[in-house]
């Protein structure tokens, strides 16, 4: 067992894995741990004469352990973790079930710019960056998040109505890698047809885009438990999808009188809904636009999949 500073919730394990997950190494030998100066070296960009944007100390906050063990936690491809390494609970991610790795670097945001929109897989950017699709149910925050990640107020323009993303879009960062929007699920008030086309593109995009990293499914973690993000969650896994969960809104506290749950109990239960679709938990960050949590270790987390995507 490892003791590991995380919210005051039980993580569930999952069972029938998409192939992203079978990287996870078996052996047991003790994760080699970096400097955290060469976890933050600045990305060589030739786009931007601004100063990079720094990740802020992600340290963990001083909160009562839990004892947890290693197959609850994800652990990047090429890096193996021991239960006998004092220090592996300074090297999971604050509010999330995510290790470090050696990949870990390169990981400030020094420029964004938006590139193009697209209705078509094949219309996407040809340049073979790799990139990371946000998509969620209309209204989870995907444009929010987004803008927060880039500390950029409107590089993706927000609406208070749902259903306003209706393509692809690719907004490159630091000229080396993509952010991708897609077009939010549910949205009920937009017309079928339109649904359908969303629905057809997106998952076209998922199964054909060859450099496509991660799909981060956005979570909304101030409500309960929604039947279509399980829906969604089931197909990413049962078509072996590389996912993310990215829970939203966690800044937001319900009344206990009118039966509202803490994002940390929405977190649980959803895990606990979806324990049957992986054999391994896939990694899970829980974040807030408002605050800027969980902004610093999704941006690690992205660096170490897409460095280790790089080299292999």
């Amino acid at each position: 067992m490892v003791s590991i500073h995380l919210p005051r919730f039980h993580l569930s394990i999952l069972t029938k894995p998409p192939s992203y997950f079978n990287l996870l190494p078996r052996t047991k030998l003790p994760i080699t741990f970096y400097p955290l100066g060469s976890l933050f070296s600045v990305p060589k960009s030739t786009l931007s004469t601004s100063e990079p944007i720094p990740i802020t100390d992600f340290s963990v906050p001083e909160e009562p352990r839990l004892e947890i063990s290693l197959e609850k936690l994800f652990v990047p491809p090429d890096t193996v973790v021991s239960c006998d390494d004092a220090s592996l609970s300074t090297r999971i991610l604050k509010g999330s079930n995510t290790v470090l790795s050696k990949y870990a670097r390169d990981a400030q945001v020094v420029q964004a710019e938006f590139v193009k929109s697209s209705v078509r897989t094949e219309d996407c950017p040809s340049d073979g960056l790799p990139e990371f699709a946000l998509v969620g149910r209309s209204n989870v925050g995907k444009s929010s998040l987004l803008n927060s990640l880039v500390r950029r107020k409107r590089l993706a323009l927000t609406s208070k109505k749902p259903g306003k993303t209706q393509c692809i879009n690719h907004f490159r960062i630091n000229d080396s890698w993509y952010l991708v929007d897609l077009p939010g699920y549910g949205y009920a008030a937009a017309p079928h047809e339109l649904r359908t086309d969303w629905d057809k593109f997106t998952k076209d995009y998922f199964l054909n885009r060859s450099t496509l990293v991660s799909v981060f499914l956005l979570i909304d973690a101030s409500i309960s438990t929604k039947k279509i993000d399980l829906e969604y969650a089931s197909w990413l896994a049962q078509n072996q999808i590389p996912m993310t969960l990215i829970f939203t809104k966690c800044d937001k506290r319900k009344k206990r009188r009118t039966g509202g749950k803490r994002p940390e109990e929405n977190v649980s239960d959803f895990q606990e809904l979806i324990h049957g679709f992986f054999e391994t938990v896939p990694p899970w960050i829980m974040t807030s636009s408002v605050t800027n949590q969980g902004r610093d270790e999704i941006l690690l987390h992205i660096a170490q999949l897409r460095n280790y995507w790089l080299k292999h």
